[in-house]
């Protein structure tokens, strides 16, 4: 019975590694591995070299001081973001089920859709248009690339909204969230519109910023965040953000990135906000940015 048993354990085990195999858990967990260890290996890389060359080039392109070859170049404008935002997809990549694929994908068409009906009718943002290249354009009238630029937005303030109040009701939580989506459109919109990346017919009183920009985003910013809601169970989200230490470093690109933008061009209230985001995030008993050092996941 004992000789029995071993054989039976042993095929069973078999069966479930050729399972895995199949169903591409192991190539899925060795990619996770990878993208985790790239990340911790170039922190401060990621999350504050590439955003203060990512300024200086931005600005001198803005001035004419570089090459047109290297002025404003979408594709490293792309490029760029796509490094800034690894550890944001490298964080999030375990707890991604078929579910939160599913809801990313429809969030990607939500977002060209909305961006489309902006660009086309003025409503919900108010009448504006991209005046730079930002990759291949969709219909000619907003970037194919616009999720790459999106999606960080709403997927920073679902996280930060989990660090400081993770165990509040789904619609405290989705409201907090919201709120996050506004502040850091609020930061963001200001410095796009200094660099050159978008303008809007009508210039508001908030940095060249109309007032019913934000009423849009507050539109399709509830649309979003419920998407977002969706498609992660926050409890799997909180439970990796407390173990991974990088999670929210795309974050601290972004902080990084927009403050110094904003602060360069005398925006001072998206400036302030951005510092005082930043200022918060530091101040947080997670926050563990030690990009100086090397070394596996931290115990916590």
């Amino acid at each position: 019975m004992r000789a029995i048993r071993t054989i039976t354990d042993d095929d069973q085990s078999g069966r479930e590694s050729v399972s895995e195999v199949l169903s591409h858990r192991v190539p899925r967990r060795r990619v996770e591995t990878v993208l985790e260890e790239t990340v911790l290996d170039n922190r401060f890389t990621i999350a504050v070299t590439f955003p203060l060359v990512g300024v200086a080039l931005l600005i001198a392109g803005r001035h004419g001081l570089l090459p047109p070859e290297l002025a404003m170049n979408p594709y490293l404008i792309i490029a760029a973001n796509l490094v800034m935002v690894s550890p944001l997809i490298a964080g999030l990549l375990p707890v991604v089920t078929r579910r939160a694929l599913a809801g990313l994908g429809v969030l990607a068409l939500f977002t060209w859709g909305i961006e489309l009906t902006g660009v086309l009718t003025g409503y919900p943002y108010g009448e504006f248009s991209y005046q730079l290249d930002l990759g291949p354009m969709l219909f000619d009238l907003v970037p194919l690339g616009l999720p790459v630029f999106y999606f960080p937005i709403l997927l920073n303030s679902f996280l930060l909204v989990l660090l400081f109040a993770g165990d509040a009701s789904l619609p405290k939580r989705f409201v907090l969230t919201l709120g996050c989506v506004i502040t850091l459109d609020l930061i963001l919109d200001p410095g796009a519109v200094a660099l050159g990346f978008w303008a809007w017919d009508s210039p508001g009183l908030y940095y060249g910023v109309p007032a019913i920009n934000y009423a849009g985003w507050l539109l399709s910013g509830a649309v979003a965040v419920s998407l977002i809601q969706a498609a992660f169970d926050h409890r799997r989200v909180s439970a990796r953000l407390a173990t991974c230490p990088f999670l929210l470093d795309d974050l601290v690109s972004f902080l990084l990135f927009w403050g110094l933008v904003n602060l360069y061009f005398g925006n001072w209230v998206p400036f302030g906000l951005a510092a005082g985001l930043a200022g918060v995030l530091i101040r947080s008993d997670w926050f563990d940015f030690d990009v100086l050092s090397t070394g596996a996941l931290p115990s916590r």
